[in-house]
């Protein structure tokens, strides 16, 4: 039984100027700045610094999925334009499905003007068709087919666009591509960046390496949902995204070797608490690799290292070497973290799952960090300035 806290998400509301909104990254990746919050005190560096701020011998988890242009524009035989958004298969990974035929969850700009069956664009050497198999409010069931043996990814590729955040007010160019994502990304299957991720560079990666510190990496696809913000009166009452998630053996066996775990950004967090949820869930004999919205929430006696040690039990049952999942987990205010020390990440939108996230693990405080940020003229959301919070 789930004990879920009553929260407004109103408590959550903040002052966010468009200005201190960038729809531009900086000329370069790490000289962006770098909110330290340590034990109640902040601090500002550049982000290139980080390395330096680190807890001794930190194992620093960055979610290596791939944004890919899911963003497709087909014309109507009435010349209406229909903007279909990919948000999510309905197998696990974009580049290994049947390579002519796939069903997709997608948000449709522009439905009430899809009057005919399909829809298509034609190219000089295939043509890709969309049906629409079932209209479901925000999300729709679309049927792409194609007459080529490209993978859908690889349709994306050619005629996809990279899906920006709505909040950027524009359309992705040819710099995007590169900027909006991270150096590390590679495997494909975002519709929006992990954007704390955005910052570093191979010569900040290997700073950290050679100052003590671990890497490790998880897969997390970040969906849409991501940019939605809490419209219910309650928290309670919001209804929280399914992501898929996918953690290796060897990182399982470092997490518990390690005192200090820092995620880098929201998604490698949810994606770390949610590996000792889903272990508490096979533990209690509940293998259908879910971790429900408010699992957070459960009871349990489980250690971190009892936890873990389930799942790597589990793999050696099944014969797997790492674990394969989807997520809904809520992380706000009240919530117990079983696996993060602290995080790396940007700074968040008001009234937002994120922001949720960030109150849950400093308190009161997120209020003295984010003044911070606005009085110091730091740069908010996906290309933002970044901060190291360690409560």
């Amino acid at each position: 039984m789930s004990i879920i806290p009553v929260i407004n998400p109103l408590d959550f509301r903040y002052e966010l100027p468009e200005s201190r909104i960038p729809d531009r990254p900086l000329g370069q990746r790490d000289i962006s700045k770098l909110l330290i919050y340590k034990v109640g005190s902040i601090a500002q560096t550049e982000f290139k610094d980080l390395p330096a701020y680190l807890p001794s011998k930190s194992l620093l988890v960055f979610n290596n999925s791939k944004v890919i242009p899911a963003r497709l524009l087909f014309q109507t035989k009435n010349g209406a334009t229909i903007e279909i958004l990919c948000l999510q298969t309905t197998g696990k990974e974009v580049n290994t499905i049947n390579a002519s035929n796939q069903n997709w969850k997608c948000i449709v700009g522009n439905l009430k003007r899809w009057k005919q069956d399909n829809l298509k664009i034609e190219t000089e050497n295939f043509t890709l068709s969309a049906s629409l198999l079932e209209r479901g409010g925000e999300e729709n069931t679309i049927n792409f087919h194609w007459n080529t043996a490209n993978t859908f990814l690889e349709i994306l590729e050619i005629l996809g666009q990279i899906p920006l955040p709505p909040y950027m007010n524009r359309k992705a160019d040819k710099s995007d591509s590169e900027r909006y994502q991270t150096v590390y990304a590679s495997k494909p299957g975002s519709v929006a960046a992990p954007t704390a991720g955005l910052h570093f560079t191979d010569e900040v990666l290997e700073k950290i390496k050679s100052n003590g510190h671990t890497i490790g990496e998880v897969t997390l696809h970040v969906g849409a949902g991501t940019f939605r913000p809490i419209k219910s009166e309650k928290v309670a009452d919001h209804k929280m995204h399914q992501e898929f998630f996918e953690v290796d053996k060897s990182l399982i066996e470092k997490i518990l070797e390690n005192d200090s775990i820092i995620p880098v950004g929201t998604t490698s967090m949810r994606t770390l608490e949610s590996l000792f949820h889903l272990g508490c869930n096979i533990h209690n004999g509940n293998e259908n690799m879910i971790v429900e919205q408010w699992d957070g929430f459960k009871p349990t006696n489980l250690t971190k290292k009892e936890s873990l040690e389930t799942i790597l039990t589990w793999l050696k049952k099944t014969n797997n070497d790492k674990i394969v999942a989807e997520t809904s987990i809520m992380i706000v205010p009240g919530y117990r973290f079983r696996i993060c020390q602290g995080i790396v990440t940007n700074f968040h939108q008001p009234e937002s799952t994120l922001i949720l996230l960030i109150a849950a693990l400093l308190g009161e405080k997120w209020r003295k960090v984010y003044d911070f940020a606005l009085e110091n003229e730091f740069r908010f959301l996906s290309y933002g300035d970044s901060s190291l919070l360690l409560p």
